[in-house]
């Protein structure tokens, strides 16, 4: 059975000024990811990955070229549609966690859903929280956390309103192996369990391996 298309990149790039003239960081980039796959962007620093990330995520819009997310060309949506889409259809895990350090855990999970204007933000948080291991960490803030806790709330903050793309940058760059590991399974029983497409850029093959496919970007360009 073919998946439907939930992400399309066509011909993407994005400039940026620099003192020595236009700068050129995503380059030509067309790529399409189906509806559950899981996909890992690889490459060294300053490849564009992350730039790539934000242009897909339509937190950033691309210079010349169309990105679709389900469905929906991003260009043709201004700022306020496009944070309302990305509410709608998107999470986000980052490497530095980006938890609301005056939040509990709970709030931190609950945020999303109660700026979507869902009446069961809170029972939802406590179920994602339990799902990934931190029911008893519910009243805890972020300082109270350790880096791995803190990256399972920002999990569970992403996939509670079951996203349809959960897009994860470095999500294991600040954690030892073990709790890196940890993270990793997460993330892919979670793209298993309820088929989110999982977008990961990682510096870690190991990790890149375990994706269904993996996009090697050098010099702001996707290498066969």
């Amino acid at each position: 059975m073919t998946r439907d298309i939930v992400l399309e990149a066509r011909n993407v790039s994005r400039q940026v000024s620099s003192p020595e003239g236009p700068l050129t960081i995503v380059r030509d980039i067309s790529l399409q990811v189906a509806a559950g796959e899981s996909i890992a962007i690889v490459g060294p620093s300053g490849a564009g990955k992350s730039t790539l990330l934000a242009l897909l995520a339509g937190l950033d819009l691309p210079t010349s070229g169309e990105v679709w997310l389900a469905g929906v060309k991003l260009s043709g949506l201004d700022e306020d549609r496009r944070a309302r889409l990305r509410a709608q259809r998107v999470g986000f895990v980052f490497q530095s966690f980006h938890l609301v350090p005056s939040l509990t855990a709970l709030e931190n999970v609950m945020l999303p859903l109660e700026l979507a204007g869902r009446a069961d933000a809170r029972d939802a948080a406590g179920a994602w929280l339990a799902r990934v291991g931190l029911e008893a960490r519910l009243g805890h803030y972020p300082r109270q956390l350790s880096g791995g806790e803190q990256q399972r709330v920002g999990i569970a903050r992403a996939s509670v309103g079951r996203p349809a793309v959960l897009f994860a940058d470095e999500p294991t760059g600040n954690l030892d192996s073990v709790t890196g590991e940890r993270i990793a399974q997460l993330l892919f029983e979670l793209n298993e369990g309820s088929d989110t497409t999982l977008v990961l850029v990682t510096h870690d093959r190991t990790l890149a391996a375990r994706c269904d496919r993996i996009l090697s970007m050098d010099a702001g360009a996707i290498r066969a």
